[in-house]
């Protein structure tokens, strides 16, 4: 397993291709993104923020750190690694992003599961500053930057592969950043997923949903698949932990939270969909600014 920082970066804002010159990165144009102190690059230019701090806060991200390095999500890792993985040469090198990386848990999964004779080039993105920090400080192999799925400082083309793990899909950007016949893996949340936890803290749970899968524009569904087990919790961290890093946190009630947290055991059902789509084959074009 040889794991490399993906270098083919494009500039925030103007598309053009970034160049490192030692601790900067920088485009024809003269625009320039020093490397942070701790390794990683802010490709988020405050224009383009929503809010002051985006994405999730510095107490989100260290109870996702926390939940997921307990192992609790393994299997849908291994999933996801077996689907990232497969048709790629058992000798040769591939690319990597994962649009949403959090604190870097499905990507150092990824590499770990590589074989040997491999190389992949790895990036992570998040528009969390402190999902950014927290994947930096655990693995500093692959190249990390704050930024935005909405504009992706990728230059066009440049993917074999694309995860979106419970995330923000923005598929105009994905397709425009994957090669022809890249694919796209994403994992979304099934109808039954937390549904134990979404029963204690909901008055009443939202209707199913359909479980038919459409290939968005540029894209074609290749294989769909259903992660799903029982999922046991002991202790009143990881519960806790878990909530923090779901939206369920901020959509409850005050006495609903309460309840939850009151807890100290709990089982739940994880029920997820991964699904693989394949990047059609028409020439990517390079992001207008």
């Amino acid at each position: 397993m040889n794991v490399i920082p993906f270098q083919l970066l494009a500039c925030p804002l103007d598309g053009d291709a970034l160049h490192c010159r030692g601790a900067t990165w920088c485009c024809t144009a003269g625009h320039s993104f020093d490397v942070a102190s701790h390794g990683y690059t802010h490709l988020l230019p405050v224009q383009n923020k929503r809010s002051r701090d985006p994405g999730d806060s510095k107490e989100m991200v260290a109870a996702r750190r926390r939940f997921l390095n307990g192992g609790s999500y393994q299997p849908i890792a291994e999933a996801l690694s077996r689907a990232t993985l497969a048709d790629l040469p058992a000798i040769g090198s591939a690319s990597c992003l994962d649009a949403g990386c959090g604190e870097g848990y499905y990507l150092r999964q990824l590499a770990a599961a590589s074989r040997d004779g491999q190389t992949l080039a790895l990036l992570g993105l998040d528009i969390s500053k402190w999902a950014v920090l927290a994947a930096v400080k655990q693995d500093q192999q692959p190249n990390w930057v704050v930024g935005s799925n909405a504009r992706l400082p990728v230059q066009p083309g440049t993917l074999d592969r694309l995860l979106c793990i419970f995330g923000f899909p923005v598929y105009a950007e994905f397709a425009r950043v994957l090669k022809p016949g890249g694919l796209l893996l994403q994992i979304d949340a099934g109808v039954d997923h937390l549904r134990e936890l979404r029963e204690i803290i909901y008055p009443s749970l939202k209707p199913k949903r359909s479980a038919d899968v459409s290939a968005p524009a540029g894209f074609s569904h290749l294989s769909s698949e259903t992660v799903r087990y029982a999922l046991d919790l002991a202790g009143a961290q990881p519960i806790a932990d878990l909530l923090a890093m779901t939206p369920h946190l901020y959509r409850a009630s005050a006495a609903r939270r309460a309840q939850a947290a009151e807890l100290t055991a709990l089982s739940v059902t994880v029920d997820v969909r991964l699904t693989r789509f394949t990047r059609d084959g028409r020439r990517p074009e390079k992001r207008r600014p």
